[in-house]
């Protein structure tokens, strides 16, 4: 008799304070990108689920907002609850900090995380240490603040010791079969992905200007023979921040859209019309209906 190969599949909850690179590893673990990223704190504000299939399991690694412990408004309380509920919902946590740094707001997460479930910590950004020698110490204060089922030094953007933490998280993943197609790499929606990749754009071509309150919505999105037209609104709290959007001439948001228009094609594998327009509506980061329609709650 043929022995039949059994599958693993589970949930892993990636989290940490903001800009510690949680969205860099998950688009290098998924080989795509799939959560976007920039200089910006805080960029990520859903739940986004990257899967990584091989043949022996099936990783669904959630994605969560940096967890905020300042600024609160109602945006940033429908994160945090994000990242609480991804905590509880999952199968294995791994908790990103940077090498060497770990202040307060990585111990407001530390009081967050589950007694009852493996959580590897995982040390960000070694190749910027200029030391080697001060990591071990490192982990060694850390290992007696929590009991970690594992640590794991590595570098996401390099994607430096990736392998060896997909080794790490395989044998806390349940006995399962597979719950999505072998070649898909989110449960997002391409209308979702597709305001994401402009509030990328964004932050990345206008990070020092913009200011945090600003949102993308997507008005249209239809597919005619492999063409995908869309249509996307950005919000923001007010009307100077709209003049600065548009730039002289329309150049800044010109420069946006083209090059999310780019990333469009690439991730959708097709050509794309994209028209944007940028709108004011004041106080959207603490209307709770506008959060609902931008699809916060």
């Amino acid at each position: 008799m043929i022995a039949t190969l059994k599958h693993h599949t589970g949930y892993i909850a990636i989290i940490g304070r903001p800009n510690v690179g949680k969205s860099t590893l998950l688009n290098h673990l998924v080989g795509q990108n799939v959560s976007i990223t920039s200089k910006k704190a805080q960029t990520t504000r859903h739940r986004i689920n990257g899967i990584l299939t091989d043949e022996q399991s099936q990783f669904i690694f959630v994605d969560t907002p940096g967890f905020q412990t300042q600024h609160m408004n109602r945006l940033n309380s429908v994160m945090n609850r994000a990242v609480t509920q991804s905590v509880r919902d999952v199968d294995v946590v791994v908790f990103v900090i940077e090498a060497i740094c770990f202040d307060e707001r990585d111990a407001q997460i530390l009081k967050l995380l589950p007694v009852d479930k493996p959580v590897i910590l995982v040390i960000n950004k070694v190749d910027r240490l200029a030391d080697k020698s001060k990591l071990l110490p490192f982990l060694a204060k850390l290992s007696k603040e929590f009991a970690f089922s594992a640590m794991v030094p590595i570098s996401a953007e390099h994607g430096t010791q990736l392998p060896e933490l997909i080794c790490t998280i395989r044998p806390y993943l349940p006995e399962s079969p597979f719950l999505f197609r072998e070649d898909e790499i989110t449960d997002r929606s391409e209308r979702f992905i597709a305001a994401e990749l402009v509030r990328e754009k964004l932050f990345r071509l206008m990070w020092d200007e913009i200011p945090y309150s600003v949102s993308v919505a997507i008005d249209q999105f239809t597919v005619e023979s492999g063409l995908r037209r869309i249509h996307a609104s950005i919000i923001v709290d007010r009307a100077n921040q709209k003049a600065m959007i548009i730039g002289k001439n329309g150049e800044e948001l010109k420069a946006v859209a083209t090059r999310a228009r780019k990333d469009m094609e690439k991730l959708f594998g097709s050509k794309v019309y994209l028209k944007v327009w940028v709108k004011v509506k004041r106080g959207w980061a603490d209307d709770l209906r506008a959060l609902k329609t931008l699809g916060y709650e």
